[in-house]
């Protein structure tokens, strides 16, 4: 759980949702500043980006929802008549999830799943939330965890980034930077800000179609379908061999 003083991310998603503001604020460890908007996490499916809009149709049975935000994921699941779990290690962010009617949430982060009940039918770390399992030997070890918590024909649908697409720059000399020090090029060091509140440094994850599937490899789960965009963004989804 997030302490109340770091919940930067719950801070944004709970006065994004009393309507005060809308900005998100992601700093990158090489010091870079982006200003975006908390108002994607609160779309309804019409509004989702299309890639997710089919990702989201391989989702079945009992769904953990990873990172669930505001709660759309788990919202629009619930109204197919899916039995949902929404997870957030925001505080704040489950507060919201539920006040807007999500029946079952709770606060717990990705790295401690495993002490979940399954089994689960299908794990949805969506908008982007591929990028929540972290480093490459990380992702393996939480996707080795999914595999144990889920039934036997289980799918997951993974929202992802491919981080090769810029021609940005300052983005282009952070993944020259990560190559050097041995990293992936799109393993990122990010914290969320909100006025007073500073969240934690975490790691998060932009991979290319290619780095997924070395990913994926040998951890009980193998590349079905590859939902593609215009944009950087896709879905990938993961079959239970």
């Amino acid at each position: 759980m997030v302490k109340p003083e770091r919940d930067a991310y719950g801070q944004e998603i709970w006065n994004c949702y009393q309507g005060k503001t809308t900005h998100e604020i992601v700093e990158r460890e090489d010091g870079l500043i982006d200003l975006g908007s908390a108002l994607p996490y609160f779309q309804e499916y019409p509004n989702w980006p299309v890639h997710e809009r089919e990702g989201i149709l391989h989702a079945h049975g009992r769904v953990l929802d990873i990172g669930c935000g505001a709660g759309r994921v788990a919202l629009y699941l619930q109204g197919k008549g899916c039995r949902v779990l929404a997870i957030d290690n925001s505080p704040l962010a489950v507060k919201v999830t539920k006040l807007r009617g999500v029946k079952s949430a709770r606060v717990l982060a990705i790295q401690d799943i495993r002490t979940l009940k399954g089994p689960f039918d299908s794990i949805v770390p969506y908008g982007n939330n591929f990028g929540l399992l972290g480093g490459p030997r990380q992702a393996r070890r939480l996707l080795t965890v999914m595999h144990a918590i889920t039934s036997t024909d289980a799918t997951i649908v993974a929202a992802a980034t491919n981080p090769y697409t810029t021609s940005d720059p300052v983005h282009l000399a952070y993944l020259q930077r990560n190559r050097k020090r041995g990293r992936m090029a799109g393993h990122l060091r990010l914290r969320i800000r909100y006025r007073q509140f500073c969240g934690n440094w975490f790691d998060y994850l932009f991979a290319s179609k290619v780095e997924v599937r070395n990913i994926v490899a040998k951890t009980g789960w193998t590349i079905s379908a590859i939902v593609k965009s215009q944009g950087p963004g896709y879905c990938v989804v993961l079959k239970k061999s």
